[in-house]
């Protein structure tokens, strides 16, 4: 496949915000947003390196299919992840597209400094609340990220940049490393990246150890201290219950969600970390819920076919694409729903 050429000076979308609807949404429906991480947590755990024209033939085509927030890679070391090196230039690729919210991870200050010089509108800053997996991944206890995200707000402020700042906090529900971690630790670390200066907040199941009543817990202790500031919840599907869990925290009130093409994805230093949700079957199950996510099954489905052929070999997850979808229609018995919508 020929490259996707830059323009010198590719032209920039207008700055989208968060709460912006995607294309083709229907009034009335409760609306939820889904994230595409697969170019930075997913691509992050293979060994193959996806060339640059497919990485912004994948954004592309995602934003086709109605998907305006994706996190398009990481401003990490090279040497590192040489998958994400091409962030810079993928990240410019996709803000020349109208209504997508482009992230990028940033592990600490001066990762920050190249999203605000190439103009990213959000940067997720991950933090572990288990100390083992921090030191692992971060080479910091918990504590010194939030002194970092303080340094990284500085930053933001005095460049006068309007990009966003979210806290991920990581291992929420449990790690491999360190085994359980207290949801009393997980609450002190959310509200200290707040204290900090993280305009917003994520809670995520990086090992997926998380169970739909231990979501109903964590997640409505987290919404009753910070409301609408835990902004998205990010699950792994690593022991089958990813969905489970995504529709638990959707009973708490979150209505974002990361999740990943072919539900690729992990982290390389949590043991066992493997298989985001897939952004297909997340969305066909909100969508058959009467939930509506501005995405297009089909046009997914087809993008994932082309992802495997990029991928090769690698192991791919997920169940809609082999089931298919429903006849009929895709939100079921849409009549019942609109007898028990609220007026």
């Amino acid at each position: 496949m020929p490259a996707t050429p830059l323009p010198a000076t590719p032209p920039v979308a207008p700055s989208p915000t968060l709460a912006s609807a995607a294309s083709g949404r229907t009034a009335g429906r409760p609306r939820a947003e889904v994230r595409e991480v697969g170019l930075r947590d997913g691509l992050q755990s293979i060994a193959a390196t996806v060339p640059t024209h497919r990485k912004m033939a994948w954004i592309a085509a995602a934003h086709a299919a109605g998907q305006r927030e994706i996190e398009v890679g990481s401003f990490v070391p090279a040497r590192l992840l040489p998958q994400l090196a091409d962030t810079a230039e993928v990240l410019a690729f996709a803000r020349t597209l109208p209504g997508l919210v482009a992230s990028v991870l940033v592990p600490n200050l001066k990762g920050a400094e190249r999203a605000l010089e190439c103009g990213a509108h959000l940067m997720v800053v991950p933090l572990s609340a288990s100390h083992a997996h921090s030191l692992a991944n971060l080479r910091k206890t918990p504590d010194e990220v939030v002194a970092e995200v303080a340094r990284i707000r500085a930053a933001r402020d005095a460049a006068g940049s309007r990009t966003l700042i979210e806290g991920g906090v990581g291992t929420a529900f449990g790690c491999t490393l360190q085994g359980d971690v207290a949801e009393s630790e997980v609450l002190r670390l959310m509200q200290a990246l707040l204290d900090a200066g993280a305009d917003r907040v994520s809670l995520a199941d990086t090992v997926g150890y998380a169970d739909p009543q231990s979501v109903l817990r964590l997640f409505g202790k987290a919404r009753a201290l910070v409301g609408d500031r835990l902004a998205c919840a990010h699950f792994h599907d690593t022991r089958g219950m990813g969905l489970a869990n995504a529709y638990a925290a959707w009973q708490t009130g979150v209505a974002r969600f990361d999740a990943s093409l072919a539900g690729i994805g992990g982290c390389p230093h949590a043991p066992g970390a493997s298989g985001n949700v897939a952004t297909e079957d997340l969305a066909f199950m909100l969508e058959r819920m009467g939930v509506d996510t501005g995405l297009d099954l089909p046009g997914l489905l087809a993008l994932r076919e082309r992802v495997r052929d990029w991928l090769g070999g690698e192991t791919l997850h997920g169940t809609l694409w082999r089931a298919g979808l429903p006849k009929g229609g895709l939100v079921a018995r849409p009549a019942a729903l609109a007898e028990t919508a609220p007026a």
